[in-house]
């Protein structure tokens, strides 16, 4: 009960203290921007750090479902980008409206609505060779519903799968195997003209959000930025919730040694499948508000190597640590811009040039396998040392 409760403790006070840093972070970062501060920090950086903070919750996501349940799931990012191509259908048909609509506002006639659903059927789906909007459009008008599909979509496949999966009691690299396979699945599928979101071309255009044509984009950036940190606190504190309870010590339970967890009565395919739902629906509503801040999204973002490397993010931040996947997602994303972002010049070596760009995943993978080790516990646990220590 004591280490319980000293364990309740520490996941209060590094939440206190990630909200703090969080919240400073979003209050230089809109004293700087371009928009409403000093005009130091750039729109570009500014959306950079937005999507550092959606990645970070989808970390928070992928750390539930493997630092504290122990399932490794590399199909991940699949819920990922079901919630931006959920919230990407909606933008790009109110956009493609609103220019079909201004197009004609001249013309002696009004556009019937046939007329105006044929001309964005064209101008969306003209790129593979269609004029007609799909049924899975049907709702694309209303941003209720979408908001809803964010949530029920990455949730609905997470539940028919991990029940399939969980009944079945699959485990182990079994387990990751079949939800790999269940995101190249998903992302050859998308890839086909015929399956309704354009194929290899995905869904562009997502920064022109509708009805704010007369705001810039830097503006738009630093409101989806603090969206974006509000969304990772009210995460983070659910997350903190769930792993601060007696649910949270099943699922640690599970993962450590799950058949003396059944042993003991438990249903323990129930908590798997709540768990792994409810990491689902968080990567769901991380790329909803990922996408529109990075303009466009192709079924390239649900391949398997994406969840991949979010798995190496986790172990790089210290896996089975709320605040270590949140401090290993922001320092891989942001490292990453610095080195594959032309700022760091190429070193000569004669006859051979070693460029950054070319050579940055293979320094991330060898991150991975040194932080695997000789830190496993990663930079969270890192901190956590020279904190005792001193």
């Amino acid at each position: 009960m004591q280490a319980e409760h000293i364990k309740t403790i520490n996941n209060r006070t590094s939440f206190f203290w990630m909200s703090t840093i969080i919240f400073i972070l979003t209050l230089v970062v809109l004293l700087m921007s371009e928009a409403y501060g000093f005009g130091i920090i750039s729109t570009s950086f500014v959306k950079v750090l937005g999507k550092t903070l959606c990645l970070c919750m989808v970390a928070l996501a992928m750390d539930l479902v493997w630092g504290y349940c122990g399932i490794l799931s590399l199909g991940h990012f699949a819920f990922f980008g079901l919630g931006g191509y959920m919230i990407g259908m909606w933008l790009m048909f109110e956009r493609t409206k609103d220019i079909v609509i201004n197009s004609t506002q001249n013309n002696t006639l009004p556009l019937t609505n046939n007329e105006i659903n044929e001309a964005i059927g064209t101008q969306i789906f003209g790129v593979v060779g269609g004029s007609e909007i799909p049924l899975i459009w049907k709702f694309a008008d209303s941003l209720p519903i979408h908001l809803l599909f964010v949530l029920m979509v990455p949730g609905i496949l997470a539940f028919v799968f991990g029940w399939l999966a969980f009944r079945s009691r699959v485990t182990g690299v079994y387990l990751s195997i079949l939800t790999q396979a269940m995101t190249l699945a998903l992302s050859l599928y998308l890839f086909q003209n015929d399956s309704g979101l354009r194929g290899n071309n995905g869904l562009s255009g997502l920064q022109n959000i509708p009805r704010l044509e007369n705001f810039s984009q830097a503006e738009i950036s630093i409101w989806f930025l603090v969206l974006s940190s509000l969304a990772l606190l009210i995460i983070y504190f659910v997350s903190s919730s769930i792993v601060n309870t007696k649910l949270g010590n099943i699922i640690i339970g599970i993962r450590d040694n799950e058949n003396r967890i059944r042993f003991l009565g438990y249903k323990v395919e129930n908590y798997k499948l709540f768990i792994f739902v409810i990491s689902a629906v968080i990567s769901g509503i991380a790329g909803a508000l990922y996408y529109p801040q990075a303009g466009i999204i192709n079924p390239a973002e649900l391949a398997p190597l994406a969840s991949i490397y979010l798995a190496v993010w986790v172990a790089i931040g210290g896996r089975g640590s709320l605040y270590g996947a949140i401090i290993g997602a922001a320092f891989v994303s942001l490292t990453s811009s610095y080195f594959t972002g032309g700022q760091i010049p190429n070193i000569e070596f004669g006859i051979f040039t070693f460029k950054w760009v070319d050579w940055w995943v293979v320094i991330l993978g060898f991150s991975f396998v040194i932080t695997t080790l000789y830190a496993p516990r990663g930079i969270g646990g890192l901190i956590e040392y020279i904190f005792k220590k001193d």
